[in-house]
Order: C-alpha cells, then sequence, then structure tokens
C-alpha cells in the first residue's frame, strides 16, 4: 500500500527492474511520485514494465550492470535527463546451484562479476552524484547472506559480500549525508525463482521452515525498501534488514511440534 508521495521530484535507479523484485521496487517507486531509471540487459523487458508508468517520469537504460562503463553510462544518462539522482538501489542479480567441488568458473564469474561487482561498480559511479542530493543507497541482498545454504556457496559468498559492503559504506558516507541501507529478502516470486515456487515439494519445504509459510511477493519486499529510501528512516543506516517471513527467526533447529 503506497504511503503517499514521499519521493515526488527524485530520481531513482533500480537496477535489474525488468521483472520480480526489481519491478516491483520500480513500480513502488513511481507510485509514490519518483522520476524512475529502469535497467536490465534487455531493453524489450524494460519496455514493457514502462508501459504502465509515466513516459515523462520514466528512464530505459538497458545494460550490463558488471561493466565498470556501463555503471557510468547510467548514471550520466539519469542526471542528464532528470538532473539529479536521489536513490540508488542495487537489486540486479543471478544464482547458480552446485556444490564447491562443482561450480565451473563461467558459474563464478556469473555471480561474483553482477552480485558483487555490479554493486561496487554503480555504487563508485553514484556517490558523487548522491553527495550532491544527500541521497542514498538501498541494496538488496538475501538472507542467504546472513547464513549459509546447501547447495549455493557461491551465492551465499556474493550476498556475504553485499551485506558487509552496506555496512562500510555506512560508515564512509552517513556523516556526509548519505545513508546506506540493504534489505535481505528471503524466496520471492520472480523469474529466477520459478523453477522453485512452481515446485510443490519445494514449497512445502518452505512452508515447513518459513513462518509466514509461502514465498513472498514482489510488492512485500518493494514497501520496506521504499521506507528505507524515505525521510522516514532519516536515523537509519548501515542495516541489513531481513524481509524473510521469519526465518532468521529460527536457531536452525527443527520443529519438534509442528
Amino acid at each position: 500500500m503506497s504511503q503517499g508521495q514521499r519521493f515526488t521530484g527524485k530520481t531513482v535507479i533500480v537496477t535489474g527492474s525488468s521483472n520480480g523484485i526489481g519491478e516491483g521496487i520500480a513500480r513502488r517507486f513511481a507510485s509514490e511520485g519518483a522520476n524512475i531509471v529502469l535497467n536490465s540487459r534487455n531493453q524489450a523487458d524494460c519496455e514493457e514494465v514502462a508501459k504502465d508508468l509515466d513516459a515523462d517520469r520514466t528512464l530505459i537504460v538497458a545494460g550490463d550492470v558488471s561493466k565498470p562503463e556501463f555503471a557510468e553510462e547510467i548514471v550520466s544518462k539519469t542526471v542528464a535527463k532528470f538532473g539529479a539522482l536521489d536513490v540508488l538501489v542495487n537489486n540486479a542479480g543471478v544464482a547458480r546451484m552446485g556444490r564447491i567441488a562443482d561450480v565451473s568458473d563461467d558459474d563464478i564469474d556469473a555471480v561474483i562479476d553482477i552480485n558483487v561487482k555490479g554493486v561496487l561498480y554503480l555504487s563508485r559511479a553514484a556517490v558523487p552524484e548522491l553527495l550532491k542530493s544527500k541521497g542514498n543507497v538501498v541494496n538488496i541482498a538475501s538472507v542467504s547472506g546472513l547464513g549459509g545454504d546447501w547447495g549455493m556457496p557461491i551465492y551465499n559468498a556474493s550476498k556475504g559480500a553485499v551485506v558487509n559492503l552496506t555496512r562500510s559504506m555506512a560508515l564512509e558516507l552517513s556523516g556526509q549525508g548519505v545513508r546506506v541501507n540493504c534489505i535481505c529478502p528471503s524466496l520471492t516470486k520472480s523469474d529466477m525463482t520459478g523453477a522453485i515456487t512452481g515446485d510443490e515439494r519445494a514449497m512445502k519445504a518452505i512452508a515447513n521452515r518459513m513462518p509466514l509459510g509461502r514465498a513472498a511477493e514482489p510488492e512485500e519486499i518493494a514497501g520496506p525498501t521504499a521506507f528505507l529510501a524515505s525521510d522516514d528512516a532519516v536515523f537509519v543506516t548501515g542495516v541489513n534488514l531481513p524481509v524473510d517471513g521469519g526465518v532468521s527467526a529460527s536457531n536452525g533447529q527443527p520443529n519438534f511440534f509442528g
């Protein structure tokens, strides 16, 4: 549910915003009055999302966040169109499954390049503009950055890096007026998680482990993201906020009574 127009006149970049969590976040900011910069590697996918948004307040910059030159491009195009950058949401991410002894070089490169280097490159490019606007960064990590998963060592490493990067950036930038926070979702419906959310056995396992008993909807991640980016969270920085249906409330022991 919208909280009014907290972002009227503000400009927000949301990477990986052509579907899933990123799309939900972009739509939430747009509903609260923001200028939105959509991004994915696929121009057509971004155009599909943009159909429902105000054309005057929407910019598409398709490209690969794992390329440092693209980070400079998206920031410069954003400022050229809207005059400033107020919020960077580092959402773009990929996952690869597999035991550590079996993962390929390509798997390692794909995950680290997008999930870690992409966040670093975009943040580096955005900080000079955020210092001008006294804006903020919201990284999208995962509960997989707060603890380990079976069969996901590369993904765990990448999201753990984002979690600790958030803390480091907050220490460095908050005294200069730029807050940095992070959302750590659990399983959320998206193209990337379709194989899990469409599997009845997998979803039973999720229901047994997650107190709220289901996968999140993208909009349910978007709300906390908008909160952290808003002036409602003006005294919040360096936080890695689990938005996980209660997963992190458990100490990991099985449910002996349910």
